[in-house]
């Protein structure tokens, strides 16, 4: 039986600091970006590791704390490196999605690609990350990833997924942004540098849209 991931389309705030809530306040230089946070054996956010690799120690702060211990969440994130130091202050981090695709014949009730509206899908590090726009009013939408397997041709592997969406019945009254992440790192075994992984997404404008990546 699938496990389905549901998303509230609200802010899910992991992080936040008195700043972030006053519309006065100016950011100083900072960073905003798609990046994953770890936690030690207390369950403390001590640790940014962007996707290309570079790990920042989050300076100590109140609100770190409370999350499961040696894990890691896919955030975005508001920090500031500090200057000459592998060190980072954490304005805020809000968490996002970041599921394994499942194969299809896991999802026993269909697969549901309700359109969304796409501002963004790119590739960094070991993730595909999205930002969509659905149409929503007041219910949780459910997303997810489906794997319909690799192919090979010409000694090249192509890995083929497509967006699971389904809008429960909610009614398309506006706009809210999704932040989803695919992670890459479980083909590490099956895919090879230079092998393609193409993600179609069902949209109101174009119908179904496919984003090819090379691995």
């Amino acid at each position: 039986m699938m496990r389905k991931v549901f998303l509230l389309l609200l802010p899910v705030c992991l992080l936040a600091v008195t700043a972030c809530q006053n519309d006065d306040y100016v950011y100083p230089n900072v960073v905003t970006e798609f990046i994953d946070g770890q936690t030690d054996e207390t369950g403390t956010l001590t640790q940014l590791v962007t996707d290309k690799g570079k790990v920042y120690t989050i300076q100590p702060r109140e609100g770190l704390d409370g999350l499961v211990p040696d894990s890691v969440y896919r955030t975005v994130s508001v920090y500031e490196p500090a200057d000459d130091s592998d060190e980072a202050y954490l304005y805020s981090a809000e968490l996002i999605l970041a599921m394994r695709p499942l194969p299809d014949w896991n999802f026993q009730d269909g697969i549901k690609t309700d359109p969304v509206n796409v501002r963004s899908v790119w590739r960094s590090g070991e993730y595909i990350n999205l930002i969509l726009l659905p149409l929503v009013k007041e219910g949780s939408h459910a997303f997810h990833f489906v794997d319909h397997g690799i192919t090979e041709s010409e000694g090249t592997r192509t890995l083929a997924l497509t967006l699971y969406h389904d809008r429960k019945g909610d009614s398309e009254a506006f706009t809210r942004e999704v932040c989803l992440s695919i992670p890459l790192w479980p083909y590490r075994h099956e895919l090879s540098k230079g092998d393609t992984v193409v993600l179609q997404i069902n949209t109101y404008d174009e119908g179904f849209v496919s984003y090819t990546f090379t691995y």
